[in-house]
């Protein structure tokens, strides 16, 4: 037998991981579009339905993760290390979980109205998103395609950068502005809640940046 014919036997078809993987991003895309419509929105009896849409994503998150893992144990062969594949879909996971809990705590909590620090937060955590499912779309061809690969999880740092500072202006005129001490602690949560969701995307950039140093 050819060594040809011996190696089609044993390797799987590993492409199935770069469509389940960037599946897996479009979710994390469209639960931060959800999650800066949210923040955005004017009236506070919308927020419920923003709140179910972002919901209905994560579970959509669930099920792709799991097919993910269940695809790396009954694979032989993988396109990236089997714990590169299961740390980058476990980072992206864990984003989409926190943007729920973020509207959760928006339904909790109530606040009367949302500061501008969260809309721009959530407009950076919306870039950030977006720079991950574009760096997911590079994975397949990611030799003919590292200059711009490079440039996505350069702007995840940068994004996750500029976030730090936006956070804290934000508390800093939180405390100042805010008169009404139950709406100061709402809003202090909300905002340190959409903190740890950009760090969170900044994991997600350091296991990209990993698979780059790896194989590029």
């Amino acid at each position: 037998m050819k060594l040809n014919t011996i190696l089609s036997v044993f390797t799987p078809k590993d492409a199935k991981f770069f469509p389940l993987l960037k599946e897996l991003a479009e979710v994390l895309a469209q639960a931060a579009s959800l999650l800066h419509e949210l923040f955005s929105l004017e009236n506070k009896e919308d927020r419920s339905e923003i709140c179910k849409q972002i919901k209905a994503e994560e579970i959509k998150g669930d099920k792709i993760s799991g097919a993910i893992l269940k695809e790396l144990n009954n694979t032989f062969i993988t396109p990236f290390d089997r714990e590169d594949v299961d740390a980058l879909a476990d980072k992206i996971e864990e984003i989409i979980d926190v943007i729920n809990r973020v509207g959760h705590k928006v339904l909790l909590y109530s606040p009367e109205k949302m500061p501008e620090t969260t809309t721009r937060m959530t407009e950076i955590i919306l870039k950030g998103t977006i720079e991950i499912r574009d760096a997911v779309e590079e994975l397949k061809n990611l030799k003919k395609s590292d200059t711009r690969f490079r440039r996505h999880y350069k702007e995840i740092k940068a994004l996750e950068e500029n976030a730090d500072g936006v956070y804290e202006r934000g508390i800093m005129e939180l405390f100042k502005e805010e008169k009404d001490t139950i709406e100061l602690i709402k809003l202090k949560e909300n905002i340190q809640e959409l903190e740890k969701t950009a760090n969170k995307i900044n994991n997600a950039g350091k296991v990209l940046k990993t698979i780059f140093v790896k194989y590029a």
